[in-house]
């Protein structure tokens, strides 16, 4: 790997170091901030990643300049995804990025750095009206359930009860996988569950009465089968055949399988946040306040929200329309 054409310097003698170096520090930073198993893991592998590339540049990462970064960007930039086996999209490169410049401003607290050299970077830009997740139409999203309720097997309702949390809900996949039993409740006459969100914050939605009865379903089974009362079970809401927590590369699987059973044409490059995408687009189209649409997706931002809404440019819903019909409304006889 050749490292960027900038001088690397020594780190100044009078910054505290622990013990383990860089890595320390990461565990630090992220055990001082409220997040979600599946999002410390990426932001672990989002440094691991940068300090595996300071370690080929013969560079100290508590020394590193806006130079640095930007010539790890680049690195990135034209580095091929070993998933998709395509270049990282701007976005993912914008991500690792955040996360590097999040670990970043926490060593300055610690005062490890005396500045942040990601402030001065040059960051790939995004496209805020643009996602790459693959779409699904009311009518993909019905077939989908369709196909779940027709489906077989062992797991046939616990996959019913996942995609019907992902479709009325618009649920992340790890926010699914990471749900419990004593997640679910009550509250004022609404079926609930609760869970920790992005960024740690605690969240509850409301279960339709079809989730209801599909998470019903399952769990009662589940308990059958372990010759117990649904009540007497514990430990996750979806599992494994044996008892382990589904995890989200099982969700994918899951979500492709019955897409193809539903005879989906692009089910191959589906994903859960497909699903998500479908409940943004689908509660806009169906009338949804934007806001209320924010808060049940949990984004802090009302511009990521409408990114989600695959129908916004649909040209039916152009306020001219309205304005227009108010004026009609208005003429006289």
């Amino acid at each position: 790997m050749s490292g960027p054409v900038v001088p690397v310097a020594s780190r100044p003698a009078a910054h505290p170091v622990l013990a383990a170096g860089p890595v320390d520090f990461t565990e630090a930073w992220l055990v001082n901030r409220r997040l979600s198993e599946h999002t410390r893991a990426a932001y672990r592998r989002d440094i691991a990643g940068w300090l595996g590339w300071c370690a080929g540049a013969d560079l100290d990462p508590l020394t590193a300049t806006f130079l640095h970064v930007n010539a790890y960007a680049r690195a990135l930039e034209a580095s091929v995804d070993a998933r998709t086996g395509r270049p990282l999209t701007p976005a993912t490169v914008a991500r690792k990025l955040s996360a590097l410049s999040s670990w970043y401003d926490f060593l300055g607290k610690l005062r490890a750095v005396d500045a942040n050299p990601v402030s001065g970077a040059d960051r790939p830009k995004v496209n805020r009206d643009h996602s790459a997740t693959v779409g699904l139409t009311p009518e993909e999203v019905d077939a989908l359930l369709a196909a779940a309720d027709a489906d077989t097997g062992p797991t046939a309702a616990r996959n019913r009860a996942a995609v019907a949390l992902l479709a009325d809900l618009g649920l992340r996949v790890g926010e699914l996988v990471s749900l419990d039993l004593a997640d679910l409740g009550a509250e004022r006459g609404h079926r609930s569950v609760r869970f920790t969100g992005k960024g740690g914050k605690p969240r509850r939605r409301a279960l339709t009465p079809g989730t209801a009865w599909a998470v019903d379903a399952y769990l009662a089974e589940r308990a059958a089968a372990a010759g117990v009362g649904v009540a007497e079970l514990t430990g996750p809401l979806l599992v494994t055949a044996t008892g382990g927590r589904l995890d989200r590369h099982a969700v994918f699987r899951m979500v492709r399988r019955l897409a193809r059973a539903a005879g989906i044409p692009a089910w191959a490059k589906l994903s859960p946040h497909s699903l998500r995408h479908a409940f943004a687009t689908t509660a806009r189209a169906e009338g949804v306040p934007l806001e209320d649409v924010q808060d049940a997706m949990g984004h802090a931002d009302p511009r990521t929200t409408r990114r989600y809404d695959r129908d916004r440019h649909n040209l039916d819903r152009d306020p001219a329309y309205v304005i227009w019909s108010a004026r009609a409304r208005r003429a006289p006889g």
